[in-house]
């Protein structure tokens, strides 16, 4: 006597196995709540958004310093004047990753593998984007991301050696370019870079070592291109090309290799220190007290925020080249982040007993503030 077994799952949704099957429908819907609400930081950190409509290639215009007072005789009128513009041209892509899970494995594994699998993928993303925010802020060369500037068809990691004519001739052939620098040498040859103050781009050419360039060699003498170098003077020569430009330097961002540079600094200081009592009473401690205990380690753990030098923060990413470290004013956002569509995940049918989802997301990143950021190589 042949007596019925019941299946794992039926095609009546019924069995042993239907409760994990639903679980499989109902961890699609959470992942799509859960990237709608995701919050990438990198974004947050280095970039201003923008919404559009529209897709392709986006253009955005910036009023520059254009107009001056004038002295007017009595009756007479001032001569009429206008706004310059400058345009910067941010390329959207669409970026997405399938994620596939067998049935088989659904039905054998301990854990929820469709879970392990959206989670892995939503890591891969925060990956993803991290890497490319890095790559275009330090001017890496990288085929894939097409960061860096185009030299005879191979995409080569932005230097020194760079003029900002070199840089501003990659803008205008976009395709060369397309993820913008920050300026180059004899700055007063670029089109982004007007006078500030009482600086004129003459001064700014005999700036710094580099001939105002904001690309330089770090004055470390360890001599090697392939060892994190960082002296103090790097970091007031950056301090002065950006504050030169009307903006303050007020953030460092380094590699764990400058971190263990940064340690055998006299001037490096804990972030946060508990600095008593304030007025009326109140207590100002920053955050947590002290250094080297558990809730120091687990703040610089959730912030990466390690330290202090010159007043400006000092912050630890492993994204971060061991070959340069940079200087910013994160209070004015050197990239422009322009989303058309947010990630979504959708659910896909890959195959016979394949669960699967495809995640998708369409974004365009550009260095549009050109002297926000100063990058610091090893020689």
């Amino acid at each position: 006597m042949v007596t019925a077994k019941e299946g794992i799952l039926t095609s009546q949704n019924v069995g042993s196995g239907s409760t994990q099957a639903n679980r499989v429908l109902v961890d699609y819907k959470d992942a799509l709540q859960d990237y709608r609400v995701t919050e990438l930081p990198v974004i947050s950190m280095f970039a201003e958004n923008f919404a559009t409509e529209t897709g392709g290639d986006i253009d955005i215009t910036f009023a520059k310093q254009s107009m001056v007072m004038e002295q007017i005789e009595e009756g007479t009128t001032p001569k009429f004047q206008h706004t310059d513009m400058r345009n910067e041209r941010v390329s959207v892509k669409e970026w997405g990753i399938a994620v596939g899970v067998t049935r088989r494995m659904i039905e054998d594994s301990r854990f929820s593998e469709v879970e392990l699998a959206l989670n892995e993928a939503r890591r891969a993303v925060d990956r993803h984007v991290t890497q490319h925010f890095i790559k275009a802020l330090f001017g890496i060369g990288d085929a894939t991301f097409g960061t860096g500037v185009n030299v005879s068809g191979t995409q080569t990691t932005i230097g020194e050696g760079q003029t900002s004519a070199d840089l501003e001739t990659a803008l205008v052939s976009f395709s060369n370019n397309p993820h913008g620098a920050f300026i180059g040498k004899t700055p007063g040859s670029g089109d982004r870079l007007v006078d500030y103050g009482l600086y004129s781009t003459t001064e700014y050419n005999a700036m710094g070592g580099n001939s105002g360039s904001h690309y330089f060699d770090s004055e470390s003498a360890q001599g090697s291109s392939s060892t994190a170098e960082l002296a103090l003077g790097d970091l007031t020569q950056a301090m002065e090309l950006i504050a030169s430009k009307g903006l303050n330097a007020d953030t460092i961002l380094i590699s764990p290799s400058h971190y263990k540079v940064l340690l055998d600094l006299a001037d490096f200081t804990a972030p946060f220190t508990a600095s008593g009592t304030g007025v009326g009473g109140s207590s100002t401690t920053q955050g947590f007290a002290g250094k080297g205990g558990l809730e120091y380690v687990d703040e610089v753990a959730k912030t990466g925020l390690v330290g202090q030098l010159y007043g400006m923060n000092v912050f630890v990413n492993a994204y971060v080249p061991m070959t340069a470290f940079g200087v910013f004013d994160m209070s004015v956002k050197p990239i422009a982040y322009v989303e058309r569509r947010g990630m979504t995940v959708e659910e896909a049918n890959p195959g016979f007993g394949i669960v699967g989802s495809y995640m998708s997301m369409r974004y365009g990143l550009k260095i549009i503030r050109p002297e926000a950021g100063v990058i610091v190589t090893s020689a």
